[in-house]
């Protein structure tokens, strides 16, 4: 619907928006190489686009998260920025402690990284430090100023026709969340270092866990193991990885909580199909896949993926445990999933009981006329046989 100017416009310029009658509609970033080439700012005509726009919306977001959600007493780890979740599409930011992490999606919100920066900058005190000893013998707390990286994955960068090069990660930290504690590496290949999404669901799966034997299947860092052992007691806690480094950060977490867990780096499908003939089966079951596609064009074969993984992961549930499934392929709505976990609890000859269905903590808030922010589902259900 986008008609391409005459006149060439820098890739992520702010444009006014008309309609084919000349009427204005709105103010956005316009990227004629990009898939999305308009992304909509504001329907205010009187709104600029300016310093000021970015300072208001990122206060709004973070009253939000500290005001409504009271997040500063659960985590010093969260999502700051859900990009159209608070009116700022094309930018997330996460906080990890004193790091803040900006990912961009949109060459006009990289245009204008430095200026959200100095807005966070004010905006964001890091957690008081101590620093030298006074004569009681007490450090004397110190407010600094947060440390920040940015980036913009490959293929961001190559549908925003984005030129530029990420700063060096900073140093792997460590944060806290509902008192369990987590090693976090911005710049590795896990999005922005840890996964804050799911903060709700792994204390609600903890609920279910205690004298279980529980597993987790792509663990990653190993978040929802921990959770089942340190905070919910489960008996024994196995998790399975293919990602190396992930299983290195994985181990360094359950050591952070004294947490006794055995971490496997292998393919799921692989160590599914080897250890069925065991029999073996287990209380809780976690499958928290990555995300199969950013393509439509290959839904047909994400859909396929989730029920494989699915079908074997149901035969590893003992009869009346809990299966905690996720997908966050955005592009697979909620009603599609279920369907593929209908088909792959049937083929495994398994009923399931939905007991929840959830999805990405508040901090990541979706608004109600772009659904399509409403990417992670995770189904909680009880596993019966047929």
């Amino acid at each position: 619907m986008v008609e391409k100017p005459g006149d060439r416009i820098p890739p992520g310029s702010v444009v006014d928006i008309v309609d084919r009658d000349g009427q204005w509609v709105g103010r956005g970033f316009f990227n004629w190489h990009s898939r999305i080439a308009l992304r909509l700012l504001t329907a205010n005509a009187d709104e600029a686009v300016d310093v000021d726009f970015f300072t208001r919306r990122i206060v709004r977001a973070l009253e939000l998260r500290r005001n409504l959600l009271k997040l500063d007493e659960v985590t010093d780890a969260c999502r700051l920025v859900h990009s159209e979740g608070d009116g700022l599409s094309g930018l997330i930011v996460d906080r990890f402690g004193a790091t803040v992490v900006m990912e961009f999606f949109s060459a006009g919100m990289m245009r204008q990284r430095q200026v959200i920066q100095e807005i966070l900058t004010q905006l964001l005190p890091s957690p008081p430090v101590l620093q030298g000893r006074g004569a009681g013998g007490e450090g004397a707390e110190v407010q600094e100023k947060p440390q920040f990286y940015w980036f913009a994955e490959e293929h961001v960068q190559k549908q925003e026709s984005l030129d530029f090069h990420a700063p060096e990660p900073p140093a792997p930290s460590v944060i806290t969340e509902h008192g369990l504690r987590f090693r976090v590496a911005p710049g590795s290949k896990h999005k922005t270092g840890f996964f804050t999404d799911q903060r709700d669901n792994r204390k609600t799966l903890a609920s279910f866990c205690a004298g279980k034997r529980v597993l987790d299947l792509c663990c990653n860092t190993g978040g929802f193991a921990v959770y089942a052992k340190a905070l919910g007691q489960a008996e024994d806690v196995v998790g399975v990885d293919l990602d190396e480094q992930a299983i290195a950060l994985a181990k360094q977490n359950a050591n952070l909580n004294q947490a006794k867990i055995r971490f496997v780096q292998g393919d799921l499908f692989t160590w599914l199909r080897d250890t069925r003939p065991s029999g073996e089966r287990y209380d809780v079951v976690i499958l928290d896949p990555s995300k199969q596609t950013r393509d439509r064009d290959e839904i047909d074969f994400a859909l396929k993926r989730y029920f494989d993984m699915n079908k074997l992961a149901l035969q590893a549930v003992a009869p009346g445990g809990i299966f905690l499934t996720c997908s966050c392929t955005g592009l697979i709505s909620e009603e599609m999933f279920l369907e593929t976990l209908r088909r792959a609890a049937w083929q495994a000859g398994r009923t399931l009981q939905v007991l929840k269905l959830a999805g990405a903590g508040a901090d990541h808030p979706v608004l109600a006329h772009v659904p399509e922010g409403r990417y992670l589902k995770a189904v909680f259900c009880r596993v019966l046989e047929c």
